[in-house]
């Protein structure tokens, strides 16, 4: 009886250490974001105020911004804030700190928008609600709307 007793012992504190060891190993693991934009230049205005204050309070989350329909228009060339302000720099700060852009190609061939009006800043991706819908679903990104 001792040494089942001993034995059970010695497999609970196994099991112990297992849990506290992963659950380190998660709270270390940064988290993943998606921000999804289809909204236009006001949506745009706000993802990027939310995403600066994201990294402020969490320098080392991982953050994509996944844009279609008028979610794109912040990444064309030229595209300014309702103060006609640039968003081209507040794209390239933002890349410059890991954030990703991607823009959806159906909204282009729709919209008929040459694709070299994209900033350099982004990727094109065949279908940018595919996009979010991989990100979730395979990558464990957490879905943010703003």
């Amino acid at each position: 009886m001792t040494k089942i007793l001993a034995a059970l012992k010695t497999l609970l504190l196994g099991a112990v250490m297992a849990v506290s060891l992963q659950a380190h190993a998660q709270a270390q693991a940064p988290i993943k974001v998606v921000y999804h934009m289809s909204e236009g230049i006001a949506q745009a205005s706000r993802a990027v105020n939310n995403i600066r204050n994201h990294l402020a309070a969490d320098p080392t989350a991982k953050i994509v911004v996944v844009t279609h329909g008028a979610g794109i228009d912040f990444l064309l060339d030229g595209a300014t804030n309702a103060n006609g302000q640039s968003f081209a720099g507040a794209i390239g700060d933002l890349s410059a700190k890991g954030v990703g852009f991607f823009v959806c190609n159906n909204t282009l061939v729709s919209r008929n928008i040459d694709p070299a009006k994209v900033a350099m800043e982004a990727k094109i991706v065949p279908s940018g609600v595919a996009e979010v819908a991989r990100l979730q679903a395979r990558e464990g990104y957490v879905y943010l709307r703003p």
